[in-house]
């Protein structure tokens, strides 16, 4: 039997089909360091309840009428002093890590990225791909250690994007990678070269993770696990016996009880205690942003000199360099098998 390619009927609208891609997800960011767009960024940001727990009746008029009337201002500012030629450091580092991404890849995967919250969203970035012909798509939150409030939300955006669709792209999603050797070994040597080159030898490395509620630790959440295990296997491969290693939670929000020890407390007692030379590192963020560079390099500096301390180093992330590009090609080369 000879077999024949079907020809299409003449109005039959163009389709594209059959590729493979991979959207690269990240927090999010305002669109400027201005109070409007913080306030639209924030009102997105804080209406999550996967990152609110609160129920809405009671934490709606709080955010209305107190939240987006007061802190915008505040977070403008603070934006202002880390924004970039290219906007806001978070959406170039992640556009960055796309765009090295894709040669890595080759032409048979399309690599894309998108922000949670801000621009550009999951929804867009997931149509177009779809409208590109990519059929089977890997999401990847940028998130080393899982939380319900990051890599979960980032989840359900996409579901929710999906839901709406008659012809839905078939994903797969990036585990969390907080003990990989490969982000373990790259966090290990991005950091132990940056502290090698310091011009003095820090006392004190403190690992700082974005903070979160105590309670999501109680409800099963296995952040904080997550954490200290990443601060364990990064500990042990700087093999720095010379070096203490304290791991911190940063970003406290709220009158809420959150993971302990706190970022700007132990900044504090530290120097208070005699340590005059330290170093900050935040690894579980994948590019740096507004809690790396302003919350940590800029307060955190002012917090450890003015309680006594002398020498301070804020470390960059893995962003997009070499050491960090090696280390997601592996990891996601590994999610996409079988796919190309």
């Amino acid at each position: 039997m000879t077999w024949q390619k079907q020809q299409l009927p003449a109005d039959h609208p163009p389709v594209k089909s059959g590729r493979v891609g991979v959207l690269l997800v990240n927090l999010g960011t305002p669109d400027a360091p201005t109070p409007g767009a913080v306030k639209r960024y924030l009102a997105q940001f804080l209406s999550d309840p996967r990152v609110i727990e609160i129920p809405k009746l009671v934490w709606q008029p709080i955010l209305r009428g107190i939240i987006l009337n007061t802190r915008p201002k505040k977070s403008a500012h603070a934006y202002s002093q880390v924004w970039t030629e290219k906007g806001s450091p978070l959406a170039a580092i992640t556009a960055e890590q796309a765009e090295k991404l894709q040669p890595r890849l080759g032409d048979g995967v399309q690599v894309e990225w998108a922000m949670r919250y801000g621009n550009p969203s999951i929804p867009d970035r997931l149509k177009a791909m779809m409208a590109d012909g990519c059929e089977r798509i890997l999401l990847a939150p940028l998130y080393p250690q899982y939380c319900a409030a990051t890599t979960a939300t980032v989840v359900d955006e996409a579901a929710d994007t999906l839901k709406a669709m008659r012809w839905q792209a078939s994903l797969r999603t990036l585990p969390p990678y907080h003990d990989e050797p490969a982000y373990i070994d790259a966090l290990a040597k991005d950091l132990g070269a940056q502290l090698d080159a310091l011009a003095f030898a820090p006392e004190v490395l403190l690992l700082s993770f974005h903070g979160m509620p105590a309670r999501t630790l109680d409800l099963g959440d296995p952040y904080h696990c997550h954490c200290r295990k990443t601060a364990r296997l990064l500990e042990a491969a700087l093999a720095r016996p010379q070096l203490r290693v304290l791991t911190t939670f940063q970003s406290r929000f709220g009158r809420a009880k959150w993971l302990e020890p706190a970022t700007d407390t132990t900044l504090e007692e530290e120097a208070a205690r005699g340590t005059r030379r330290l170093a900050i590192a935040a690894p579980g963020f994948s590019a740096d942003c507004l809690e790396t560079l302003e919350e940590l390099a800029i307060r955190g500096k002012e917090q450890f000199t003015e309680a006594g301390g002398e020498e301070f180093a804020a470390l960059s992330c893995l962003n997009a360099g070499e050491t960090g590009m090696d280390m997601l090609e592996v990891l996601i080369r590994r999610e996409l098998a079988g796919w190309i």
